[in-house]
């Protein structure tokens, strides 16, 4: 027998495997996760996790949140680099309905969490909210009208609009990853003779060290032009930023402001706020997944 109000809620990254049963109102009921193992050719660890769980409740169905490409109508991850090799081909809807005896839907990871900050989160006041995620790389999900774009092949990847051509032309970092996110920060830090990386980053701008303040706005600067090309595009009142860069409060927020200011469109300027739920809007936006993507959620005739 299952239970409609639960679903079983999965995070798979690159680096963590993550699982949890949620309720239908956001509350995580029960959660597990485990290093994803890099040495595994298939994702029958993977699979043993979701069964522990599942196992434990009654759920209705499973949302798989992927750090890659999917393809919706048909359910298949399209492109996961920093998955272990091979598993993208593995983990398909039909699969992991297979596996869990379970109806599956999978959705790119920054999709669903813009879902759970959409609906639980800092965007909960609004219906047009834009999630932007600025970590390892960057990335996005829109809701517009309290729904969540979804085209056949997942989309929002602002992390690899090209901001700056000319760099382009002569295949320098020319992305808004390349430029902003957490692993461009580390490489502009090393650029300018700094060794610190992440936190210790963070610490020296807020101390006014000059060199990481220079790392740091350059950084942000290319992050605020990708949310201002954003908003250009999908015009959203809120703006929520997450990941682990993008929760340094008003060192994120301050430029991103400044940005929209100067590069966005004309008329009222969206609302821009910290993300709310921490490191699981991808796990509680689960919940209210197919409330958000409708159709979409399911395959297509």
């Amino acid at each position: 027998m299952t239970d409609t109000t639960h679903t079983l809620a999965v995070d798979l990254g690159g680096t963590n495997m993550r699982v949890a049963v949620v309720h239908d109102d956001g509350t995580i009921v029960d959660r597990e996760h485990a290093p994803t193992p890099h040495d595994a050719p298939r994702i029958d660890p993977f699979i043993g996790l979701l069964r522990g769980v599942r196992d434990r409740h009654r759920v209705g169905h499973a949302v798989i949140a992927l750090p890659g490409r999917v393809d919706h109508r048909e359910g298949l991850l399209l492109h996961a680099p920093n998955l272990p090799k091979g598993w993208d081909e593995q983990v398909t809807r039909a699969a992991l309905e297979d596996a869990l005896q379970l109806e599956v839907d999978l959705a790119n990871d920054a999709d669903v969490a813009a879902v759970g900050e959409a609906y639980y989160g800092a965007g909960k006041d609004h219906l047009d909210v834009a999630y932007v995620t600025v970590s390892t790389g960057v990335g996005a999900g829109v809701l517009v009208g309290g729904k969540v774009l979804l085209p056949r092949y997942s989309g929002g990847e602002i992390g690899h609009t090209v901001i700056e051509s000319a760099a382009a032309a002569r295949g320098a970092p020319a992305e808004v990853e390349e430029l902003g996110s957490g692993t461009a920060l580390a490489r502009l830090a090393s650029e300018a003779g700094l060794d610190a990386r992440g936190a210790e980053l963070v610490g020296l701008v807020e101390t006014g060290d000059a060199r990481a303040v220079d790392v740091w706005e350059r950084g942000m600067h290319a992050v605020g032009v990708g949310i201002a090309n954003l908003v250009h595009i999908v015009a959203p009142t809120c703006i929520v930023i997450g990941g682990g860069v993008g929760r340094n409060g008003e060192l994120v927020l301050a430029p991103v402001r400044t940005a929209l200011e100067r590069y966005g469109p004309i008329g009222p300027t969206p609302e821009v706020v910290t993300a709310a739920l921490g490191d699981d809007p991808g796990l509680i936006g689960a919940a209210a997944w197919r409330r958000a993507a409708g159709h979409r959620a399911r395959k297509e005739p």
